[in-house]
């Protein structure tokens, strides 16, 4: 689906969004959303983090229009996903989680098919151009059960851009896949967002959201618990970790040094410093340690990571 000529500020709005499900059996009524409120920027490569049973999923499946949300808003590329059900629903690609391919069809015939669904004509079919694009040319003829796993990946991805949506969601795309290929995927997915669609992205690979996305929202018990640019959330975590390898051998921390929070590591010969940068300047430690007597040989710090954080917030949210 091509972009209309005037473009939302956000892909995706999202405001007061609730979703509970009616009890079943002897199991009790859950409330997997709520009030969720979130706003992804048009053209961000935006990461929903969240553990096992935050409403991720639940999330994902209401704008995919496979779950019916309990109350609430919910904008795609500024259509009302209860007024224009139909215009949404073609404004966004997803890819799940699960590899749902059919094993007898070849990737060039899975696309086809797809872009029938969509109601996409022949003669604006891209199926030659996205194969390319993820990297299957060479086996657009072969059949899906003979693709390794992280070709099936890639198909899928290429499925969920069949229709041309300005919005692509990326279900845990490279669960299971191995390093190489996801460097791959990952090289065609940046390309893509830099190309203009908008990337909505979750994984419990903590690393890879922080190194892509420019936005991180982060979701717990069905709440939104943060959500900020990747670089504003990371200097809210005031914490660092400095380590002084030195040229004296130490069996004990010196004594000018117990004011700070530090430990020995013996097998290094190293000092290490647990600091707060908002009490604590580097330049006091340093100064402390020459004070001390001892000759740095060796420096190296740790910033917090989105880890760090992801934790934080989950656990204190918990």
């Amino acid at each position: 689906m091509a972009p209309t000529q005037t473009q939302p500020d956000n892909a995706i709005e999202i405001r007061g969004l609730n979703k509970q499900y009616a009890p079943r059996g002897s199991q009790p009524a859950k409330q997997a959303l709520k009030d969720v409120s979130l706003s992804v920027p048009r053209g961000s490569f935006f990461a929903l983090l969240g553990p096992n049973g935050a409403g991720k999923s639940t999330l994902i499946n209401i704008m995919a229009g496979l779950v019916r949300k309990s109350s609430g808003s919910v904008k795609i590329w500024d259509r009302d996903l209860d007024r224009e059900e139909r215009d949404a629903r073609l404004a966004i690609g997803i890819v799940p989680q699960e590899l749902n391919l059919d094993p007898f069809f070849t990737p060039r015939e899975l696309l086809e098919v797809q872009a029938g669904l969509y109601g996409v004509p022949k003669a604006e079919r891209r199926t030659d151009e996205i194969l390319a694009t993820v990297g299957l040319s060479d086996k657009a003829d072969s059949y899906a059960r003979t693709l390794s796993g992280g070709m099936r990946r890639r198909l899928l991805v290429a499925k969920a851009m069949v229709h041309t949506p300005p919005i692509l969601v990326l279900d845990e795309p490279t669960a299971g896949v191995d390093i190489e290929l996801r460097q791959q995927l990952w090289t065609q997915v940046k390309a893509m967002n830099q190309r203009g669609t908008t990337i909505l992205l979750t994984t419990h690979y903590l690393e890879e959201a922080e190194e892509l996305c420019d936005q991180v929202a982060i979701i717990n018990h069905g709440q939104v618990v943060a959500h900020d640019t990747t670089a504003n959330l990371l200097r809210k975590v005031d914490g660092k970790t400095l380590t002084l390898t030195v040229a004296q051998p130490l069996s004990a921390l010196p004594p000018g040094l117990a004011v700070f929070d530090a430990t020995l590591n013996t097998a290094r010969n190293a000092l290490v410093f647990h600091y707060r940068p908002s009490k604590t300047s580097i330049a006091e430690i340093l100064a402390a340690v020459q004070n001390a007597g001892l000759t740095i040989t060796d420096l190296s710090t740790e910033e917090a990571d989105l880890q760090d954080i992801f934790l934080q917030l989950t656990r204190s949210a918990a």
